[in-house]
């Protein structure tokens, strides 16, 4: 059986690279990692989540936003801060406005919304001892 070992990068496309990497570097603090040209232009960039978990940015997107949350599609991407309280005042300083403010998630976590220049829905959550994924993993951990 495959044994898949993790999220190595979630691509987007953008419609402006440079208007992309003041909100992900500038604002949400990841680092560019590489970039990768093609035909003399740029193709893809990495940005840096983990040293093993990117985001891949790819240019010259067509369009004024990414699909709606009800599309067919990509949906969102989930972000797991340490401390949501600590990372949505970082985000108000960065001028980064909520969509949905922090609620506790029915799966008992900490989550609040933000949408990228793009309009790609991006999740923070702070994942709590006593939450549905916290448990699952604690049950996985015995074999139950």
């Amino acid at each position: 059986m495959l044994t898949v070992s993790s999220i190595a990068h979630v691509a987007i496309r953008v419609k402006d690279v440079e208007r992309t990497l003041d909100f992900y570097v500038r604002k949400l603090g990841m680092r560019e990692m590489m970039r990768l040209d093609r035909d003399g232009r740029l193709w893809l960039l990495y940005l840096r989540i983990t040293d093993t978990q990117f985001l891949e940015v790819f240019p010259e997107g067509v369009g004024e936003r990414a699909s709606e949350r009800d599309a067919v599609g990509f949906n969102h991407i989930c972000l797991e801060m340490a401390d949501i309280n600590v990372a949505l005042r970082e985000l108000e300083a960065a001028g980064v406005p909520l969509i949905r403010e922090k609620q506790m998630g029915a799966d008992g976590n900490w989550q609040a919304w933000i949408e990228d220049p793009d309009g790609h829905r991006i999740e923070l959550m702070q994942m709590m001892p006593d939450s549905l994924q916290a448990k699952a993993i604690a049950r996985m951990a015995t074999g139950d």
